[in-house]
């Protein structure tokens, strides 16, 4: 078994184990698919020898109608340290635009296979969710942003039909899902404001995982999240403009350019 397939798997996951809470033990990998990488776009490929700078952007696959990129890069695949860069699309060249500052990946590093529970990050490319949300004021975003309340949840229960989704129920009473699932108002230190990473949304699979966050760092590997610190993360969140169609990229820095 190599670096990229060591999982752990054994027991069930309870009330409270998102990225940003203490993890339990991870339950069996579930029987379905993983999600494969999204596919966007016709190919396409810049490089420094073609007058554009040098970097991770161009070094992409695909990135299709994306103007803006945030791509999160680790020396391997069994590692928690990866570097954050931000990159905006100028004629056929990606220009840097923020960073490189260092960023917090899954305990277990990086997978191909992302499952709830496995501690991994999910490579790949993915999108950025519809809202901003929140347990501090807005930082100035340009998303839809949700102050987070009382009863705010993600669901990562993989037998809800609601798996890997924002819910609200009302305050302190039990949610009808169980699993991971996060209360994420109680969660405030990793919370003060976060972007969703579209990976397993909008067609879920059960089990393939949920809650993939960009938030704040809390000094500790994620459950699967991204972590950077958070006066990065609101120049980051600031930064997100939907208009643009921005993309997560993911992964070890010797596999990037399959994404």
């Amino acid at each position: 078994m190599n670096g990229r397939e060591a999982l752990a798997a054994v027991a069930a996951v309870a009330i409270l184990a998102g990225c940003g809470a203490a993890r339990p033990a991870p339950p069996a990998a579930p029987a379905t698919a993983a999600v494969p990488p999204t596919t966007i776009g016709p190919a396409l490929k810049v490089s420094a020898a073609g007058g554009c700078p040098a970097g991770v952007a161009s070094q992409l696959a695909r990135t299709g109608p994306a103007r803006q990129l945030v791509t999160v890069v680790a020396a391997g695949w069994v590692t928690t340290a990866a570097t954050l860069e931000l990159w905006q699309r100028s004629g056929a060249c990606w220009e840097p635009a923020g960073g490189p500052w260092p960023a917090v990946i899954g305990e277990n590093g990086f997978s191909d296979h992302h499952v709830e529970g496995d501690g991994t990050t999910p490579t790949g490319m993915y999108g950025l969710g519809p809202v901003i949300y929140g347990n501090a004021p807005d930082p100035g975003v340009r998303e839809p942003y949700h102050r987070l309340v009382c009863g705010d949840w993600w669901d990562e229960d993989p037998g809800s039909p609601a798996y890997n989704t924002f819910q609200h129920v009302p305050c302190d009473s039990q949610p009808p899902f169980g699993g991971g699932s996060e209360a994420l108002w109680k969660e405030t230190v990793p919370y003060p404001s976060f972007a969703v990473i579209d990976y397993n949304i909008p067609a879920v699979a059960k089990g393939a995982g949920s809650a993939i966050f960009l938030h704040a760092d809390t000094g500790s590997p994620t459950n699967g999240c991204v972590s950077i610190p958070l006066a990065q993360l609101d120049q980051v969140l600031r930064w997100l403009d939907p208009r643009q169609a921005p993309e997560f990229v993911m992964g070890p820095a010797g596999e990037i350019d399959r994404f």
